[in-house]
């Protein structure tokens, strides 16, 4: 399966971006690439391999690096307020931000 001119140009329209001639061909020879690697990667043969959990866990234990999924201690009012300080608007402990959804 390979990416065509026109399939450069509905994903452009989809995108609402502008795309010239030139960047256009570098999209599909970018795209068409990508799909090579996708191909590659689908032809080897992973029969009996256990998935990992994390990408690096086959070259050093992850678990270390990790923090523990530990509950932290509460904050007293007085750590609350030192921490809001620098706060441009807030109300009862929590933070104020515009509305940026109309």
């Amino acid at each position: 399966m390979a990416i065509t001119e026109q399939d450069v140009a509905r994903i452009a329209r989809l995108a609402s971006i502008e795309l010239t001639s030139e960047q256009s061909a570098q999209a599909q020879a970018e795209l068409n690439g990508i799909l090579q690697l996708i191909q590659q990667l689908q032809a080897v043969d992973t029969q009996g391999i256990e998935p990992m959990a994390h990408p690096l866990a086959a070259h050093q234990d992850i678990s270390l690096r990790l923090r523990p999924d530990a509950a932290a201690a509460t904050h007293t009012a007085e750590q609350r307020d030192a921490l809001m300080a620098n706060a441009p608007a807030r109300h009862e402990g929590l933070f104020l931000v515009p509305t940026v959804i109309e």
